[in-house]
């Protein structure tokens, strides 16, 4: 979900993000609602075309969730 929320704000499409990609709309469409994976070379093309918006991004902030945090507490 978060890599639709980074290709709207760098204000693609879908069709255009996926060209970009150099993949088919549909396979795009199934990536972007998690319903398939991207690999790891669209995983990089993403964020560089992220990166030329946003400037410094990382894939893991794209596409990887933090649902946990390291506590000190003892």
């Amino acid at each position: 979900m978060k890599a639709r929320n980074y290709r709207k704000f760098v204000g693609l499409t879908q069709g255009q993000m996926a060209k970009k990609l150099g993949i088919s709309v549909s396979s795009y469409r199934n990536k972007e609602s998690e319903r398939t994976p991207f690999n790891d070379k669209e995983k990089i093309a993403f964020r560089n075309i992220v990166a030329q918006t946003v400037g410094e991004i990382t894939i893991d902030s794209i596409f990887f969730d933090k649902k946990y945090s390291k506590s000190t507490q003892g």
